[in-house]
């Protein structure tokens, strides 16, 4: 038997010095929290060697995933003062028009205005 490179005659030592050393009281302790702290030890490195195997298999499936390829959208684009202060206006008259874009507002203020020529 060859624990950590100790055989039996020195592991009978040992224990001989730590009985003389701690007392036949205080060891049964002093075993039960090494084999605690051994066991957490083990528990800790097997969840550590658990999350490194995950992390490495999400690395090898995204390298071999195929990519995908997509293109940005067009940013949107500023509004022009005089833009911004017609859909201000409109805003405060009609809240639905405020959703609609510049162009149907241009189209909307000139019908409006061709129908009050025509009322004239």
């Amino acid at each position: 038997m060859n624990v950590f490179g100790i055989g039996l005659p020195e592991m009978a030592l040992i224990l001989v010095l730590a009985l003389l050393v701690f007392g036949p009281k205080k060891l049964p302790e002093i075993g039960r929290s090494m084999g605690k702290a051994i066991k957490g030890f083990q528990d800790a490195s097997r969840e550590f060697e658990e999350e490194f195997k995950k992390e490495a298999e999400n690395i090898e499936k995204t390298v071999k995933s195929p990519m995908k390829a997509s293109l940005e959208p067009d940013p949107p684009k500023a509004l022009s003062p005089q833009d911004a202060a017609a859909r201000a206006e409109v805003t405060k008259a009609e809240p639905e028009a405020a959703e609609a874009p510049a162009e149907t507002l241009d189209a909307q203020e000139t019908s409006a205005a061709e129908e009050q020529a025509v009322e004239s």
